[in-house]
């Protein structure tokens, strides 16, 4: 590749990035005001679904095409839940939660304090706990907590990855976060305003942050 074609290529990469962000902005605003249509579902994939694109330009290595592949599979689910239902969303997102896992896995930090250590180990019962305890109608309980345990054994390795903290710990620190007001609003937020006011800035700040995250750490110490 020329010096002038991949200037060219880094100058797409940045175009692809803003377009995610700005996507993932301004659907919140918009999800706010628009009635439900095709558009506005196509809007919500766009925000994670650029970050795959971006994600994949960027990927040098099998860890970079794992980073977007659990990106696009996030987009995935975005409009799943929207265009055929809850069930199939969340299939889509235990599938990102897998490959997720396997990325991260592949990336353990080879040294971690007790505490970072504990928060990992203590994160995965709690979150699968409290998963299972927000819905009011029991029926669900049990897949609400089949699907957090993928959920949290995701966060708890990218807390323990060696990927950085401040970005990829808790991005995915927020994506639980996200989801958990997901459930509460099942049962104990059900009359609240929190729940529709925060998910998604938790979920796609959670989700920017760890696509940023692991793309300048690859960028810096490719593995592969």
């Amino acid at each position: 590749m020329t010096e002038e074609s991949s200037t060219k290529a880094g100058g797409l990469a940045s175009l692809a990035l803003i377009a995610a962000l700005l996507a993932g902005i301004s659907y919140y605003i918009a999800g706010r005001y628009m009635e439900p249509s095709v558009l506005l579902t196509v809007w919500k994939g766009a925000g994670v679904g650029l970050l795959a694109v971006w994600a994949a330009m960027q990927a040098r290595s099998l860890d970079g095409a794992l980073l977007a592949l659990v990106m696009a599979l996030g987009a995935t689910g975005d409009v799943v839940l929207e265009a055929i239902g809850t069930v199939e969303g969340g299939m889509a997102f235990m599938a990102g939660h897998v490959i997720a896992i396997t990325l991260y896995f592949r990336n353990r930090r080879l040294q971690t304090s007790f505490s970072q250590k504990l928060l990992a180990i203590l994160l995965v019962p709690v979150v699968i706990w409290l998963s299972w305890s927000f819905p009011a109608d029991r029926s669900s309980a049990a897949g609400i907590a089949l699907y957090a345990a993928p959920l949290a054994l995701m966060a708890a390795l990218a807390w323990t990855s060696r990927f950085s903290r401040f970005t990829v710990g808790l991005g995915a620190m927020f994506f639980v976060i996200s989801d958990l007001f997901i459930f509460a609003r099942m049962g104990p937020l059900a009359s609240s305003i929190l729940p529709d006011l925060l998910i998604w800035p938790f979920y796609f700040t959670g989700q920017a942050m760890i696509a940023m995250g692991v793309v300048q750490t690859l960028a810096a110490d490719p593995k592969d």
